[in-house]
């Protein structure tokens, strides 16, 4: 029975699922470990994200043969002032806004039912919303619940301020040696692999390396452009809240396909609330910054799309955000990136294995002194 492959396959199954379950009798003795890795999930995340971004920054500054810690500070200080250019100039109008969309939330309900009402009292369009009347209440409560749930969000930040403590203690420290010692991080994982493996390990780090380095600096420039566009587009259609509305779509635009349209919604109703014209105008001046980013923007600063469906991104995306919440989103494309080069890094050295061992030895070449009688 041991010669059968089946048999032995069947052993490996049962041995692995018993290690499951005698495992998960004794979880208790990892809570101290996943304390630890929720604590320091978000800042490292943060920290990650940061490095792709300044490591260019570091080299070019490094390569002018300025010491690596000096030019880690000189980009923190860069920063800072950056900071308080944001906080002196951009800060003050973006929290009048912010006051008065909580201040005017209850009311935004009922600006968004009135439009309705009007649209349904007007002769050429009341035979739309004669059949319609359910889907208007439905739209009206479900804007409702959406700004209950982000006033009560709003109200409870104050039980989060101590994870916003952490990160920032902790932001600045951990991206600090990041940049200052990842590149010694390849050599030490190279060092792990046996000696006959490390070349195509070499290979495999320098793929996710470049992968996550191009999509990250990339999608950066790309949505930070994008909140640019809208925001002078939204100043020129005069929409209310502009300058929160584009900095609120700057973020969802980090998720794939999915962002865009989630970002377009709040500005849609904001502008609908205010007039039915100004909704449409609002979504034309996302259309055409959506497409100066896809056909102008995105083929001179990515040169080259990610290599993955549409329909893998959105599958990726919903399962992500199933199981990791807002972080599972985020992260779920740059963690497909990694498995997806690994696995075909892997099974490319299974191939050319394989492809080693089946090939024929050829047979010695003998001299004329050797040939055999």
């Amino acid at each position: 029975m041991l010669q059968s492959k089946y048999f032995r396959t069947s052993l490996a199954i049962i041995a692995f699922l018993t290690i499951l379950y005698l495992g998960s009798k004794v979880l208790f003795l990892f809570n101290p470990i996943v304390a630890i890795i929720k604590l320091l999930l978000v800042p490292m995340m943060l920290s990650g994200f940061m490095y792709y971004l300044l490591r260019p920054l570091v080299n070019f500054l490094v390569a002018r043969k300025l010491n690596r810690a000096l030019s880690i500070l000189l980009i923190y200080l860069c920063f800072a002032g950056l900071f308080v250019l944001f906080w002196v100039l951009v800060w003050p109008t973006l929290r009048e806004q912010f006051q008065n969309f909580i201040d005017n939330a209850p009311y935004l309900v009922q600006g968004l039912q009135n439009q309705f009402n009007q649209l349904q009292n007007d002769p050429s369009l009341s035979r739309f919303f004669q059949s319609d009347s359910d889907i208007v209440q439905r739209l009206s409560d479900y804007l409702n619940n959406a700004i209950n749930w982000i006033t009560n969000s709003m109200s409870n930040l104050i039980g989060v301020v101590s994870s916003i403590f952490v990160v920032i203690a902790t932001l600045p420290i951990i991206l600090y040696y990041m940049l200052k010692d990842g590149h010694k991080l390849s050599p030490i994982l190279l060092s792990l692999v046996p000696r006959k493996y490390r070349k195509e390990a070499d290979e495999m780090l320098s793929s996710i390396d470049g992968a996550l380095s191009g999509f990250i600096v990339t999608r950066v420039l790309l949505n930070v452009i994008l909140g640019v566009m809208l925001y002078i587009g939204f100043l020129i259609i005069g929409l209310p809240y502009s300058l929160l509305l584009a900095v609120i779509s700057v973020p969802l635009n980090f998720i794939p396909y999915v962002g865009s349209l989630l970002a377009a919604i709040p500005v849609i109703i904001v502008g609908f609330i205010a007039s039915p014209t100004m909704a449409i105008w609002s979504a034309v001046v996302i259309f055409i910054a959506q497409q100066i980013q896809d056909n102008v923007l995105s083929p001179i600063i990515y040169g080259k799309s990610l290599d993955v469906h549409p329909l893998t991104t959105v599958v990726l995306v919903l399962v992500g955000g199933d199981f990791f919440g807002i972080i599972g989103v985020l992260i779920a494309l740059p963690v497909y990136m990694i498995i997806k080069i690994i696995f075909l890094r892997v099974y490319e050295i299974i191939v050319n294995q394989r492809t080693e061992e089946a090939a024929p030895v050829p047979a010695p070449v003998l001299k004329d002194d050797e040939m055999p009688l």
